[in-house]
C-alpha cells in the first residue's frame, strides 16, 4: 500500500491561513509486477466534527473499506474554526491535486468522488453546489474540482430551523447572510454532481430533513440521487462497525447501518465507478 502525506498549501504555493492545516492522506495500492495494473476510482475523504475538528472515526476506517473495494482513497484534514471559503479551497484544492496526478496513484480523473460527514457533509455539498464559486476559480481555475459523485452521510446541509448550529455559525462565522448563502438546499442546479444520501430518522444532532432538503432540490434540479432513510440510529456512527466503536455492545446497536456503504458501493457502480483493467 502507498501512504503518505500531501500539504496541500505547499504543494499549490498557496500561503496557508493562519492555523491552516490542508493535509491530504493518501492510502491507494502500489503497482507490482506480480499484479496487471488497473484504473482506479478514487474517494475523497471530507471527516465530520461540527467545523470545530475532524473526527478521527470518519478518516481512516472509511478510507480503508473504499481501499479494500478496489478504489484509490484520500482523506482531506482541513482546517477547522476558520469560516468560509478557508474549508471549500482546501477540499477543491484536494479535488484538483487527485485529478493532476491521477497517473501516480492509478486513479481514474473522470470517477473521483466526495463523501462527507455531517459538517464534511456540507462541505462535500459545496464542493457539489459552490465549485464555480468565485474563491475557488480564482485560484484554482474552473474544470477539474467538480466531483463526479458526491456521498452526503447524515450530512448538514441547511442553515434554516434544521441545520446545525455550531456547524453553520462556525462555516458562516456568525454572518446571517453567509449562513444562507451556504444552505445548500437553495444552492441546486442541474450541473451538480450525483448524490447519494442516508441519515437516520432518530438523528438529533443534524435531522434527517438536512437529506431530505437536499434530495427534494436534486429533484426539482433533475440530478440523480438515492435516498436511504434508516429508523433507527444516532449521529456519526462512521462505518457503524466495531473498528469506531469503543465496545461491542455499541458495535451492535448501530450494526444495521453499516449496509450503507454496500449501498453506496452499488450506487456508485451505477455511475461508473469501478475498477478496470488498463
Amino acid at each position: 500500500m502507498l501512504y503518505e502525506q500531501i500539504d496541500l498549501y505547499e504543494y499549490f504555493s498557496v500561503k496557508r491561513p493562519q492555523g491552516g492545516a490542508g493535509v491530504l492522506t493518501v492510502y491507494c495500492r502500489e503497482r507490482t509486477g506480480d499484479l496487471l495494473p488497473k484504473l482506479r476510482p478514487a474517494m475523497l475523504i471530507l471527516p465530520g466534527g461540527g467545523y470545530e475538528y475532524c473526527s478521527d472515526r470518519e478518516q481512516e476506517p472509511v478510507a480503508l473499506k473504499f481501499l479494500h473495494a478496489g478504489y484509490s482513497a484520500f482523506v482531506l484534514r482541513y482546517t477547522v474554526n476558520a469560516a468560509y471559503p478557508v474549508p471549500l479551497i482546501e477540499a477543491a484544492m484536494a479535488m484538483r491535486y487527485i485529478r493532476e496526478n491521477a497517473t501516480r496513484y492509478s486513479a481514474d480523473p473522470h470517477h473521483v468522488g466526495a463523501l462527507g460527514f455531517s459538517a464534511g457533509g456540507h462541505l462535500a455539498g459545496m464542493l457539489a453546489t459552490l465549485f464555480r464559486a468565485a474563491p475557488v476559480t480564482e485560484l484554482l481555475g474552473d474544470g477539474l474540482v467538480r466531483p463526479d459523485a458526491v456521498l452526503l452521510t447524515y450530512p448538514v446541509i441547511s442553515g434554516g430551523e434544521y441545520g446545525d448550529e455550531g456547524t453553520m455559525r462556525r462555516i458562516s462565522g456568525g454572518d446571517p447572510k453567509l449562513r444562507k448563502e451556504l444552505s445548500l438546499e437553495d444552492r441546486v442546479t442541474a450541473d451538480c454532481p450525483p448524490a447519494f444520501l442516508w441519515h437516520t430518522a432518530e438523528d438529533a444532532c443534524a435531522p434527517a430533513e438536512n437529506s431530505l432538503l437536499y434530495a427534494a432540490a436534486c429533484r426539482r434540479a433533475g440530478v440523480p440521487f438515492e435516498l436511504h432513510l434508516f429508523e433507527r440510529g444516532r449521529h456519526g456512527t462512521s462505518v457503524a462497525d466495531i473498528e469506531v466503536e469503543e465496545s461491542e455492545a455499541r458495535a451492535a446497536e448501530i450494526g444495521h447501518l453499516s449496509v450503507w456503504l454496500d449501498l453506496a458501493l452499488s450506487w456508485l457502480g451505477q455511475h461508473g465507478f469501478a475498477v478496470k483493467a488498463v
